[in-house]
């Protein structure tokens, strides 16, 4: 198989994360191509060569320009805030190279659809870093309910929340303004909630929505009497309409005290439910109305060898995977694509979705009105 070189722009949470991911790969699972460690960029230089050292990349760069035109590099990952993900991606794309960006894709819908068509025209492969796709307990919740062990879907309630911007002496920064976040707690959160639903039970058709910016102002820094406003939503609400007729309720916040990775849900069937909580992501949850009713419950499933691809990383149930271990499913997902010449999972084509939704119950929640998908 053709090794793939790397290049990787960001050395920040995700920046590690992906490095990891693509060092792991084909050691975890041996059946794609070798993926070469070839460019880390980041400002100021010193910066980009210490972490290109950290995580073995062949050289550094402080111009991720230098990066994207690189010869040896097939594939560019994008780690940045989000208000440069758009030009990165383009070059990227019109550079010949195949694209993993993290989410969202774009501030705006109208860059994002611009990014997709870029990715049409090129032929390049794309993902989108939605790794909470990738969990093995997801993958069997999506085959039981394909299955029918819960009968007819009927409805999904799902959460996601933390409290990262709780504390609302929380110094400002770029993720309180549109220009540079894009959406708030949406944009951040809420998507991962859409992707997952939308893996379970279809795409959204219409909405109806509620959003709130809990902390209208934030200090210039520690101390500091200097204040500027908060632009985007700190919690969202919606009513959701899939497009096979079933209802769903979705909420989102990142100000809620005490919640740190908190994305959980309930897929209600005529015959039973499904239930998950990432924080405690190798644990599914199924209630079947099958039986004696006095011996009806809700039994755990734990994830294991049963549920690929956890057997690729342990033996033994009951062993955990853990967030990183997703990274690099997702990386294998595209590594798997590029060699066999097909979409990768969630290509830009289906993160389009997730970011409509996002955008509409953003619409939805200014205008007071339900908002269409188109």
């Amino acid at each position: 198989m053709k090794s793939l070189g790397i290049g990787l722009i960001g050395t920040g949470f995700m920046g590690k994360c992906h490095a990891l991911a693509y060092r792991s790969a084909r050691a975890v699972f041996g059946d794609v191509p070798e993926a070469r460690l070839e460019v880390l960029c980041d400002v100021p230089g010193d910066k980009a060569s210490a972490f290109a050292d950290q995580f073995g990349f062949a050289r550094a760069t402080d111009d991720w320009m230098d990066l994207v035109a690189d010869p040896k590099v097939d594939i560019v990952c994008i780690t940045t805030p989000n208000k440069v993900h758009k030009e990165m991606a383009l070059a990227a794309l019109e550079a010949g190279k195949h694209v993993h960006l993290e989410k969202p894709m774009a501030l705006t819908m109208e860059d994002a659809r611009i990014l997709l068509a870029a990715a049409d025209k090129t032929g390049a492969r794309t993902i989108v870093g939605y790794n909470y796709l990738h969990n093995p307990a997801i993958g069997h919740a999506r085959k039981l309910i394909e299955d029918g062990a819960i009968g007819r879907i009927v409805h999904f309630r799902g959460m996601v929340d933390e409290d990262y911007q709780a504390d609302p002496e929380l110094a400002w920064t770029w993720r309180a303004t549109k220009a540079d976040a894009g959406l708030g707690t949406l944009g951040d959160l809420g998507c991962h909630l859409i992707s997952l639903a939308t893996a379970l039970v279809g795409p959204v058709e219409s909405l109806m929505a509620e959003t709130r910016t809990v902390h209208e102002t934030r200090p210039m820094g520690e101390g500091s009497d200097e204040r500027r406003p908060v632009e985007n939503e700190d919690i969202a609400s919606a009513l959701l309409t899939f497009e096979n007729g079933v209802h769903g309720v979705i909420s989102t916040s990142r100000s809620a005290w005490g919640r740190k990775s908190y994305i959980a849900f309930e897929v209600h069937g005529t015959e039973g439910m499904i239930t998950f909580d990432q924080e405690r992501m190798n644990e599914l949850r199924l209630y079947q109305n099958r039986g004696p009713v006095s011996e009806q419950g809700f039994k755990t499933l734990l994830t294991g060898p049963a549920h690929p691809p956890y057997g690729q990383f342990v033996p033994a149930a009951g062993h955990q995977l853990g967030f990183n271990d997703l990274k690099i499913i997702e990386a294998h997902t595209f590594l798997k694509a590029i060699a066999e010449g097909r979409e990768a999972v969630p290509s830009f084509k289906e993160a389009l979705h997730f970011e409509a939704v996002i955008h509409a119950i953003a619409e939805a929640g200014e205008t007071g009105r339900r908002v269409t998908l188109k």
